[in-house]
């Protein structure tokens, strides 16, 4: 099953830097956080991916052009350092695909135009390539199989703080409850699609505001509620907390790494029994 990863979306400036660096270029340890979204694929045996890039893509493909499989795996060095023996490797069975969908594309139109990639792919896997879980996503997938929906993502709490108010017609407020509190959920990307998807994308739409809607007016997208770890890079201070829990050696997404756990299948909506 083949894994599209959006990675053509405007940057983030590191301070440090002084630059602006694609998203899913930032670095979590040894390696970027695009990186890490692979990983956690590869790690439930999906490692066939479709990178739709778009600003610095050269930065992208520059990176696995030149990849260097010791940085993230022990190796014993031999012959005054003319023998590297790797003991363990991260991506000797990926495939990828590398494939420029254009700077201001949305990400509707960078997954049609990756659809000949996909050719022979009854359900594939889509995601932003700036964001991590330890969710079970292959018992999400098992259960998808066997539903009729055509699309599904995950819903997650959000992962900032703030209040969210209640009031009335003439602006009398009756509540101020902490988000944690409000039972809200949001996208939290990690999308399953079924060939299907194509037959709703338009030309120049959106996939979320324009795709998925149209879905939902047919009852054709369904929602796996996910109440565990997952945090994407939105701002410095997501990347600072994320290289914080990655400085650990056992970052909660490092599901590959000895100790780390799987999150928990908590509230899905995908409990009631598949239709047709």
């Amino acid at each position: 099953m083949k894994v599209v990863l959006f990675c053509g979306g405007p940057g983030l400036r590191l301070p440090e830097r002084g630059e602006l660096v694609p998203k899913p270029m930032v670095p979590l340890g040894y390696r970027p956080v695009l990186w890490h979204a692979m990983r956690y694929y590869a790690y439930f045996g999906w490692d066939d991916f479709i990178l739709c890039l778009g600003e610095r893509a050269d930065l992208i493909k520059a990176y696995f052009l030149d990849y260097e499989e010791a940085l993230s795996n022990d190796f014993v060095l031999s012959g005054g350092g003319r023998s590297v023996e790797l003991l363990s490797s991260d991506i000797t069975s990926w495939r990828i695909t590398f494939a420029d969908t254009g700077i201001a594309a949305t990400i509707g139109e960078r997954l049609m135009t990756v659809r000949h990639h996909l050719e022979g792919e009854e359900l594939f896997l889509a995601n932003y390539a700036d964001v991590v879980t330890n969710a079970p996503l292959d018992e999400m997938v098992a259960d998808f199989r066997g539903r009729r929906e055509i699309a599904a993502l995950m819903a997650v709490r959000p992962s900032y703080s703030f209040h969210v108010v209640e009031d009335d017609a003439h602006g009398h407020v009756s509540a101020l409850r902490d988000v944690e509190t409000a039972d809200l959920w949001i996208n939290g990307g990690y999308y399953m699609f079924r060939q299907a998807i194509f037959d709703y994308l338009r030309p120049g739409e959106e996939l979320v505001e324009g795709t998925l809607r149209h879905l939902v007016e047919e009852g054709l997208l369904v929602a796996y509620r996910y109440d565990g770890f997952h945090m994407s890079v939105d701002t410095l201070k997501d990347l600072q907390e994320l290289q914080g829990l990655s400085a650990t050696g056992r970052p909660p997404w490092a599901l590959w790494v000895p100790g780390v756990a799987k999150g928990e299948r908590r509230s899905w909506v995908s409990d009631a029994p598949a239709d047709g």
